[in-house]
């Protein structure tokens, strides 16, 4: 993958890890009240899932590539669209708040209980396979390797961004949540931000 490839898709994948969304704020919340190690297993099941929505994308644009130029166009014309939608949904969005009251008490279920629910999480979620079928495609990167092999490293990358970003967010859970509950500013900037990225990549898979 070119260096400057890898930078760029792993630097997005960060920031779309840090927006706000139920994913993340979950995974706040729970280590909020129960800690950083009740956070990780629940990382460690949503970013299994994301093996589920990879499989999915992969061979299923991979095989559009190779037989239906047209039918892939008509993809990146629908992936491109539900960017925007996402970059309305952000634009919308209100601040989050985190319950003032928490406090860290024990946790009513096992690490691996938490662990199941992530996977759970993620693979009943269907706009985590239309997200990387509009994410995934505008960054492949050669024509002498299979459109398969890079969409898997892509996936393998994002993963990755997403294991790194979550567990940052579960170990400074108290600082993260004060940020939540003290500063709405703090996350309308991440959001404008979020909103020119989701909106930058729809306009480069349009064209």
């Amino acid at each position: 993958m070119p260096l400057d490839i890898l930078i760029s898709f792993f630097g997005v994948s960060i920031l779309l890890a840090l927006s706000p969304g139920p994913d993340n704020i979950f995974v706040l919340l729970q280590s909020a009240l129960y800690g950083a190690k009740v956070g990780f297993f629940i990382i460690l099941g949503l970013c299994t899932g994301l093996i589920f929505h990879t499989l999915l994308v992969t061979f299923g644009v991979a095989t559009l590539i190779k037989t239906s130029p047209t039918a892939f166009l008509i993809l990146k014309i629908i992936g491109a669209t539900y960017l925007l939608y996402l970059a309305y949904l952000t634009a919308k969005s209100k601040p989050m708040t985190l319950d003032s009251s928490s406090q860290k008490t024990n946790s009513p279920l096992s690490y691996g209980q938490y662990y199941r629910r992530g996977i759970l999480m993620n693979v009943t979620n269907p706009k985590v396979t239309l997200f990387f079928l509009a994410f995934l495609p505008q960054f492949l990167y050669s024509s002498s390797i299979t459109a398969t092999q890079q969409l898997i490293s892509l996936s393998a990358l994002f993963m990755l961004a997403t294991f790194i970003t979550f567990n940052t967010i579960a170990y400074f859970s108290g600082t993260f949540g004060r940020i939540i509950k003290q500063s709405p500013k703090a996350q309308y900037i991440l959001n404008i931000v979020t909103v020119i990225v989701f909106v930058g990549l729809a306009i480069k898979l349009f064209f």
